[in-house]
C-alpha cells in the first residue's frame, strides 16, 4: 500500500506561482507507478489536472495547459505540480493519486490533499 503526503499548497497572488509536492512511501517501486494530480473546488467534483505515467508521458486537462507542469523524481519518491500563471479558479484542494498495474492486479491511493487558494 502506497501512502502519499502533499506538501506546497498556500496563498499566492492571481499571476503567481507554486510548486506542489507529493510524497509516496511504503514498500513500493515508485518508477512502476503512474502519478495524477487532481483538485476539487467547493461544490464542484474532483477533475483531474495532470497525470504523469510510468513512461515519463504525460497529459493535462485543457484549463492548465501550459501554465502547470508534472514531473516526478524517482529516487525520492517524489511527484511535482509547478504551476504558474495561476487564477483565481485554480482554487481548490489538490489531490496527489498513484496507480499500479501488474497483470491483473490494479490498486490506487490517494494522498489528504493541500489547499490552493489564489487571490488577491
Amino acid at each position: 500500500q502506497v501512502q502519499l503526503v502533499e506538501s506546497g499548497g498556500g496563498l499566492v497572488q492571481p499571476g503567481g506561482s507554486l510548486r506542489l509536492s507529493c510524497a509516496a512511501s511504503g514498500t513500493i517501486i515508485f518508477s512502476r507507478y503512474a502519478m495524477g494530480w487532481y483538485r476539487q473546488a467547493p461544490g464542484k467534483q474532483r477533475e483531474l489536472v495532470a497525470t504523469l505515467n510510468r513512461f515519463g508521458i504525460t497529459s493535462y486537462a485543457n484549463s492548465v495547459k501550459g501554465r502547470f507542469t508534472i514531473s516526478r523524481d524517482n529516487a525520492k519518491n517524489t511527484v511535482y505540480l509547478q504551476m504558474n500563471s495561476l487564477k483565481p479558479e485554480d482554487t481548490a484542494v489538490y489531490y496527489c493519486h498513484s496507480e499500479y498495474y501488474s497483470g491483473t492486479t490494479y490498486s490506487d491511493s490517494w494522498g489528504q490533499g493541500t489547499q490552493v487558494t489564489v487571490s488577491s
